[in-house]
């Protein structure tokens, strides 16, 4: 499999400043990332990209392959770097759930726009996640439930997000339109 050069989707000239004009959705996997960002995107008129996707063009493997050959350290480790060289500009960016351990990766998104929390109550993450974490390609250390996940992952989130929302129990058009209220909001606010 030929791997894609996700150097490919920079779309600002090179050695300029990347524009701050994106929103980055991060949040626990299956909080609906991918989903609202595909229509919030096309709400906006701005471009969808999926850095889950992304890393495994990249790097030519799915992601729980990834994990399983090069461990946790290691996969962070692609994330961060795909992360932190991502350059576009009028995008809604969709992270994995784990972008949130990729310092540098983090930095730059917040550099790049807006970030926002797509936040889920714990009750909520068993009926979403219908697979095994582990075939999914969730970053999870040996013998953590995905409670001890959510706890550990929670406070990250929290600490890097410009604008949190709670999606639960709303369509996916009742939480994109909630999604664009707050963006506007903090639009307005700045």
């Amino acid at each position: 499999m030929e791997r894609m050069n996700t150097e490919t989707l920079a779309v600002t000239p090179a050695g300029s400043k990347p524009a701050s004009d994106n929103i980055t959705l991060i949040g626990m996997p299956g909080a609906g990332k991918s989903t609202l960002g595909v229509v919030l995107a096309k709400r906006l008129g701005y471009r969808f990209v999926d850095t889950d996707l992304l890393l495994q063009e990249g790097t030519g493997m799915l992601l729980s392959d990834l994990i399983e050959q090069r461990g946790i350290e290691g996969f962070i480790e692609e994330e961060n770097k795909l992360l932190a060289g991502l350059r576009c500009s009028h995008h809604v960016i969709a992270t994995g759930g784990s972008a949130v351990y990729s310092e540098q990766g983090m930095e730059n998104l917040k550099k790049l726009g807006r970030v926002v929390f797509i936040d889920i109550d714990m009750t909520e993450l068993p009926k979403r996640l219908h697979t095994d974490l582990l075939t999914r390609g969730v970053v999870i250390r040996s013998g953590s439930t995905l409670q001890d996940l959510y706890d550990e992952r929670r406070p990250l989130y929290q600490k890097y997000a410009d604008i949190t929302v709670n999606t639960v129990g709303l369509s996916t058009l009742e939480a994109v339109e909630l999604l664009s209220d707050a963006i506007a909001a903090d639009e307005e606010e700045k």
